[in-house]
């Protein structure tokens, strides 16, 4: 005989695990089927985001930012430091230690919530009912549920023209784990991971890190102003970004990986000893559901969902990086919460257009809401207000003068659209600008609140104050 659930979610990543818990704080009877089994061999709550990605990225971005302004940058606040040495095993080690802290935190809300956390492969068949295959058991157990959660993640691409290959060919998982810093890296995408896996390994003292771009535009998702300045500073910075360039050929020898690509002046072949394949991630719904299913996906092999996260199928659900939009940890939340709620009988919905992202890279870009290129494209009638980092007392103390935010308003309601941010601390900044967004605010709305002096969320207020041709710390002439 079937167990019994309310709930029954497949998946224990960022939206996965959110989602249970939140079922289980509205009285839901909740399972959590999870499939991930950690470097030690373990089970483990998080996924991706908190085992091999969000977490551990940017827990040797931090350290990596932190050794090189040690080796050179305290120097320019008065502050001499001298036999600087890298600990790689010791940073690798403290990276993990934050992992496992973490994971076993999710267990331990688990437990207190209640929730059933069960270790194995889930597969959605079909009248709501799930197959188990636990880790370590032969014989497989059925779950029946009220309502399903699919919440599987993703996964990186592959390329064929690049398999990973032991340590020298590897995904976002495998750059993680480097025990050597390589001299010369060769990363295959320019797009957010590669930036900053790229970032942490020049910084932890590569010779050469080279990023193959097979698109003609750098990183055309975000402002294009701010993607020019980007381009500049990560130049400076030692990454060789090559637009227009596609890798043809991979080839491993003796150590050393080649690689065969071309771009608008012809072939070319550069030597690696490592090279980082970091093309994009792809929904991991092979086999989540069965045949007899009938659950309803698209060419991508994206579950095919509606505004309120709902399947094709009565009382099934999908969530997080399998379902359309940014693949992105907080999306995913957001729509775990909504489903939980939906399911127990409440009003709720994400907000698609107030969604924040970031590049943590040195220096960090953020944004939220629409695009100038794209207000162009449409046609739409905006003011934009610019203000320089520069111009900021505190981020000239803290000698961090680089970068600017953009406030992008409607001409005639003045409802700010979009924000664009690079610079210092901006993946925090970013907030004040999803709040304003969230609550419908316009321009004038940020311009009319005070902020504390000297912080870096002044250059908000100054951008916005801008839009309106009347930036106070900066000299704008009116147009």
């Amino acid at each position: 005989m079937a167990e019994h659930y309310d709930v029954v979610i497949i998946g224990g990543g960022p939206a996965g695990y959110v989602a249970a818990i939140r079922c289980a704080q509205l009285g839901l009877n909740t399972a959590c089927v999870d499939q991930w089994i950690n470097a030690r061999g373990k089970p483990a709550l998080g996924g991706t985001c908190l085992n091999v990605g969000c977490i551990p990225s940017k827990a040797l971005l931090e350290s990596s930012e932190r050794f090189q302004q040690a080796r050179s940058e305290l120097a320019g606040h008065g502050i001499r430091v001298g036999g600087v040495e890298l600990d790689l095993a010791g940073m690798l080690a403290r990276k993990d230690k934050i992992v496992r802290e973490l994971t076993q935190g999710i267990a331990q809300l688990f437990k207190a919530n209640k929730v059933t956390w069960i270790q194995g492969r889930g597969q959605l068949l079909a009248n709501k009912q799930v197959a188990v295959q636990e880790h370590g058991r032969e014989k497989p157990r059925t779950l029946d549920a009220e309502h399903v959660v699919l919440a599987p993640g993703s996964s990186p691409m592959q390329l064929d023209t690049a398999p990973l290959q032991d340590d020298l060919i590897v995904d976002s998982t495998g750059a993680l784990e480097f025990r050597d810093v390589p001299g010369r890296l060769g990363i295959i995408g320019a797009g957010v991971i590669g930036l900053e896996l790229g970032s942490v390994w020049r910084r932890l003292g590569a010779d050469t890190v080279t990023l193959l771009e097979a698109q003609e535009t750098f990183l055309p998702f975000i402002d294009e102003q701010m993607a020019r300045d980007a381009l500049r500073t990560y130049a400076a910075q030692g990454l060789d970004i090559q637009l227009g360039s596609r890798v043809t050929a991979c080839e491993v020898k003796n150590g050393t990986v080649t690689i065969n690509y071309q771009n608008s002046v012809g072939e070319h072949q550069a030597e690696f000893d490592k090279v980082i394949v970091a093309v994009g991630r792809r929904p991991n719904t092979n086999k989540l559901a069965a045949d007899e299913a009938m659950l309803l996906m698209d060419e991508w092999c994206f579950i095919h969902v509606d505004e309120q996260c709902k399947t094709n199928l009565p009382g099934v659900y999908a969530i997080g990086d399998a379902v359309r939009g940014p693949m992105l940890a907080h999306k995913g939340s957001e729509e775990g919460v909504m489903v939980a709620e939906l399911i127990a009988g409440r009003s709720a919905r994400v907000n698609y257009g107030t969604i924040p992202s970031v590049i943590y890279t040195l220096p960090e870009i953020a944004w939220v809401g629409e695009t100038e290129q794209a207000l162009k494209a449409a046609g739409r009638d905006y003011r934009s207000g610019v203000f320089p980092f520069a111009a900021s007392g505190r981020a000239r103390a803290m000698g961090d003068a680089g970068g600017f935010i953009k406030v992008l308003a409607d001409a005639e309601s003045d409802r700010i659209l979009g924000v664009h941010m690079i610079g210092p601390h901006c993946s925090e900044l970013i907030s004040e600008a999803v709040i304003a967004m969230q609550l419908g605010g316009s321009a004038e709305d940020i311009a009319m609140t005070m902020f504390a002096h000297p912080t870096l969320s002044e250059s908000f207020h100054e951008a916005a104050l801008a839009v309106h041709d009347r930036p106070l710390h900066i000299f704008q002439r009116k147009t």
